[in-house]
C-alpha cells in the first residue's frame, strides 16, 4: 500500500480463502482486473494459512464453506471474533443456496453465494461493486 498519497483513497484489502487454487486464482485475477488501482487481493488455499492474517483491516473476506481441516462456518466465526463485521464476509459454495441459508442466518454474513449459478454470480458482482465504492 505504499505510494498512496494524501487525498487518495486507500486500497481495499480482499482476502479469499478457498481450498481450490483454481477458484482463488479466478477470483483474484477477476477482482484485480475489475478494480486495478483500488484493491489488494490475498488468496489462501488452506484455511490455517489464512488464520494469522485475519484482522479488522480486511474490507472483504470471501470464504468457501467446504474446506479440508476447517469448514467455512468455523472460519467465519473466527473472523467475526477477530473484528470483521458480517457486512464484510461472503460465504461461497457449490451447494445450493438453500443449504447455505440453513448454515448461515441473515445478518451473519453479507451474503451466501453459490459459486456455480449465474444469478448468484450477478449478486456477487453487485456486492463487490458496492464494497469497492465505499
Amino acid at each position: 500500500m505504499s505510494g498512496v498519497t494524501s487525498g487518495a483513497a486507500r486500497q481495499k484489502r480482499v482476502v479469499i480463502v478457498d481450498d481450490s487454487p483454481a477458484y482463488c486464482d479466478l477470483w483474484s485475477n477477476f477482482i484485480a482486473e475489475r478494480y486495478p488501482t483500488r484493491v489488494e487481493v490475498e488468496t489462501y488455499s488452506h484455511p490455517y494459512d489464512a488464520l494469522p492474517k485475519i484482522d479488522e483491516t480486511i474490507d472483504l473476506l470471501i470464504v468457501d464453506m467446504e474446506m479440508p481441516g476447517m469448514d467455512g462456518r468455523k472460519f467465519v466465526d473466527y473472523a467475526r471474533q477477530k473484528g470483521i463485521p458480517p457486512k464484510r464476509i461472503i460465504v461461497t459454495s457449490a451447494v445450493s443456496v438453500d443449504v447455505l441459508h440453513e448454515r448461515f442466518r441473515i445478518g451473519e454474513t453479507i451474503a451466501v453465494i453459490n459459486k456455480t449459478e449465474p444469478k448468484q454470480q450477478e449478486a456477487f458482482l453487485m456486492i463487490l461493486d458496492s464494497i469497492m465504492r465505499r
